[in-house]
């Protein structure tokens, strides 16, 4: 599945549509979002059912030794959220935080149900080009009951289609296991999408530095900017899923076997490994902003440097030129200027001139000034 092109985001911070002071679950969607499509599998070990076009109707209550995972994509209908909730037993702040796309990732136990708040990047690796509007991720939910997880998305397209792969496969070992292992699932699916991601920051890095180093631009100030705003917004998603997952394993729930809490440990050792690699990333992006102001100041030095031993060297020829340059007569008395009138005067202040240029360039070379290594 494709993603769907994302609406305008605030730049810099969510907006929330919920009147403040407004009761405790409140649903107030996106008019611009939109309306929510279902997608409900139904498996176990010797089971299988995929309904991609569903309706409530066609959500049953799964039947002993069976799962149920219902995706919902869109959430720009309140009614039929609410009717979901209702089906499910969701608790209404759930509900709630599902409508309200802002949020950190985090997890919230509540009842006889798990409720995950995770993001995941909204655009493939190649769209994190030079020149592309700023990185935005997608809030996902996942809701774990005992028998069947219900996941809200923003729009169509998504990281769990290696999920339903595996479930389409009959010999995965996901059909054979419960509900549990098959929010870990999602949420690996989900930390998972942002290792090709940083692979192309990583690329992207790579590159920049050449031509910091070696070309210095005036746009590269801009690229790197927008690189770190990138980087800024994966660790904004990333940080917090760490709290999550240890949250997770803290959690003293029935609803989480012990085989699958090897699984999520897993999980957790993934997102801090994206931590260090994003943490790594940002520092070098930040010593290329200070690359960059080296590399520009460096080749304003020797522009003026060049310009200066240019001056240097005309200098005394100006000074030569200035003097031969004035209208005295050459034979008015003893202080005349006798090569005025000479034969070869022009050619003599011509050589002296030439002499002087030669001496000096000779002379900064011996000093180290000018070379084929000092002047590019």
């Amino acid at each position: 599945m494709g993603h769907a092109p994302h609406r305008h985001r605030p730049r810099y911070g969510p907006r929330r549509r919920t009147a403040p002071g407004s009761p405790p679950g409140t649903l107030v969607v996106d008019p611009q979002a939109p309306a929510p499509r279902m997608q409900v599998f139904c498996y176990g070990a010797d089971a299988f059912r995929e309904v991609p076009e569903a309706s409530l109707d066609d959500v049953a209550a799964p039947v002993e030794g069976r799962t149920l995972w219902l995706n919902v994509d869109g959430l720009g209908h309140a009614d039929t959220l609410k009717r979901i909730g209702e089906r499910f037993g969701l608790h209404p702040l759930a509900l709630e935080d599902v409508v309200n796309v802002h949020q950190r990732p985090k997890f919230e136990a509540y009842d006889d149900q798990l409720f995950l708040i995770v993001r995941v990047p909204l655009a493939p690796a190649d769209a994190v080009a030079p020149g592309q509007i700023g990185l935005h991720t997608e809030q996902v939910a996942i809701c774990l009951g005992r028998a069947q997880v219900v996941t809200f998305q923003e729009s169509a397209g998504d990281a769990f289609e290696p999920v339903r792969h595996r479930l389409r496969t009959a010999s995965s070992a996901l059909r054979r296991r419960g509900a549990d292992y098959l929010a870990y699932a999602l949420l690996d699916a989900a930390i998972d999408a942002y290792f090709p991601l940083l692979e192309a920051f990583g690329e992207r890095l790579e590159s920049l530095e050449s031509e910091v180093v070696e070309r210095p631009q005036r746009e590269h100030a801009t690229r790197i900017h927008d690189l770190k705003r990138d980087l800024l917004t994966v660790r904004r998603a990333v940080w917090p899923m760490r709290d999550l997952l240890a949250a997770m394993l803290r959690d003293d729930t029935p609803l989480i076997d012990e085989h699958t809490r090897v699984y999520l440990r897993d999980c957790l050792d993934h997102t801090i490994q994206l931590i260090d690699i994003i943490e790594t990333y940002r520092e070098i992006a930040s010593g290329l902003v200070d690359i960059h102001l080296a590399s520009v100041s460096n080749r304003m030095n020797e522009v003026m440097k060049v310009l200066t031993i240019i001056a240097t060297i005309f200098i005394p020829l100006t000074f030569v030129a200035g003097i031969y340059g004035m209208n005295f007569d050459p034979g008015a008395g003893p202080w005349s200027m006798p090569e005025l009138g000479w034969r070869y005067g022009y050619p003599a202040v011509m050589a002296l001139m030439l002499t002087v240029a030669v001496g000096l360039v000779l002379w900064f070379r011996r000093l180290g000034w000018i070379g084929p290594e000092r002047v590019r």
